[in-house]
């Protein structure tokens, strides 16, 4: 039996382990933090609104409206943000996290001259740079040569192993037999390509396999520069495209096409892809072919600015390039064809973390700064099918964005970025 002093010893020692558990079980709930957010306006994926307050609970909006309807939480952190928006954290359309600027390195040599390893070193800081930004999520369109990268990078990210977006990726990409690169070389030589080739049946069992290795959507090229002249021409037949697609879509998953040419852009459609990437020869026709079908546009704009500009073009100096007079062409018809319009740069062709500079063309180009807000959030959430993202309502995911001054009467500030939240978690706090 246990003497006395010892039963005394054993309960003093029960009751200061309860206290500590009891403390640390307070200290747990003290950390799940509530945050009342007050600024000037709040955008909420829709529209505009002042006066209102946004509430957050760890991981979800619970409160989102005019200020004298919402009951502010007991003990929750108020955060008052004159001259500033709110809005929900931006989505980026068209990504290549594994890419860095052109005039940096060709793309060529990023293929065959940088190790995945180098490669993806570099995405981290990428992705980092991405969020900081306040895009909170991408759509990266491919690793260009990196294999399956773009799968691990995601993980990494969703594990909390590095900061960064949240990622759908498309992983290799498929390509039309002869009509991808690195091009140039010794026909004895096998050249790593920026793709995976595919043709005919065999577009079965390469989508299949994409799928298997985490793509959670399939790319495919309807049309690259392989015209007799280098000039771009479709690639793959309606019927091919149809296999890619319905195989896809078996899985649950989504067909997206790089088209640059109008009849790449009227096959691609009529095999049923979601989104066209590009679209630069895009006719007032094709896009009201891709409206009736119910297929978005993303413009990558930017993309075609940049390269413009590594060529030796001074913006506002000297004759536009065709490029670029061609591109405000296609965007002006694909706005008077109604089409639904995403907002996707090519970021990679130029710096990550300058995401904005995609809508800040589109306004450019003849979109009205609101409609440019609304495709970089509801819209792109709406196409990716991420329902729990791109608005400020309650049940939404916390992934929302501050930032200085007015975006839906000057986007550019949206530049002035405050704070940064993902999932309940600041990334970027205020200062």
């Amino acid at each position: 039996m246990l003497s006395e002093s010892l039963l005394k010893s054993y309960r003093k020692m029960k009751t200061h382990l309860l206290t500590v558990v009891l403390l640390s079980f307070t200290c747990t709930i003290a950390f799940s933090q509530t945050y009342v957010l007050q600024p000037d306006r709040v955008f909420d994926g829709a529209s505009l609104h002042t006066n209102w307050i946004v509430i957050v609970e760890k991981d979800k909006i619970v409160a989102a409206g005019a200020a004298d309807k919402i009951t502010i939480p007991i003990n929750a952190e108020v955060m008052n943000l004159p001259g500033a928006t709110l809005l929900p954290g931006l989505i980026e359309g068209h990504s290549h996290l594994l890419l860095h600027p052109y005039n940096e390195t060709a793309w060529n040599d990023q293929v065959l001259k940088e190790s995945d390893a180098y490669r993806v070193a570099r995405g981290t800081v990428h992705a980092k740079n991405t969020l900081l930004a306040g895009f909170t999520t991408v759509r990266d369109l491919g690793s260009e040569g990196a294999g399956y990268a773009d799968v691990g990078l995601k993980q990494a990210i969703e594990d909390g192993v590095i900061p960064g977006p949240r990622m759908l990726v498309a992983g290799r990409a498929i390509v039309a037999t002869g009509s991808y690169g690195p091009k140039g070389f010794d026909t004895d030589f096998e050249v790593m390509l920026g793709a995976e080739p595919a043709d005919g049946n065999n577009l079965i069992h390469v989508t299949r396999d994409q799928i298997g290795k985490g793509a959670d959507f399939i790319k495919v090229y309807a049309d690259y520069r392989w015209g007799a002249n280098g000039e771009a021409m479709p690639t793959f037949s309606i019927d091919e495209l149809k296999l890619i697609v319905e195989t896809a879509k078996s899985s649950g998953r989504p067909t997206v096409a790089h088209a640059a040419t109008a009849e790449g852009m009227r096959r691609a459609t009529l095999a049923g892809v979601e989104t066209i990437e590009h679209g630069d020869g895009g006719t007032l026709e094709v896009f009201k072919l891709m409206k009736e079908k119910g297929v978005a546009f993303c413009p990558t704009l930017a993309a075609g600015d940049a390269i413009s500009q590594y060529s030796g073009w001074e913006k506002g100096k000297g004759q536009e390039p065709e490029r670029i007079t061609y591109k405000k062409k296609s965007f002006k018809d694909a706005l008077a064809s109604g089409v639904t319009i995403i907002m996707g740069g090519d970021v990679g062709v130029y710096s990550h973390g300058d995401n904005v500079r995609e809508m800040e063309l589109m306004v450019e180009y003849g979109m009205k700064p609101l409609d440019v807000l609304q495709s970089a959030t509801s819209i792109n959430a709406k196409i990716f099918h991420q329902t729990q993202l791109g608005s400020v309502a309650a049940g939404m995911k916390a992934d929302l964005l501050i930032v200085n001054g007015n975006p839906s009467n000057n986007i550019s500030d949206l530049r002035k970025v405050r704070w940064v939240m993902k999932d309940g978690k600041i990334y970027k706090p205020l200062k």
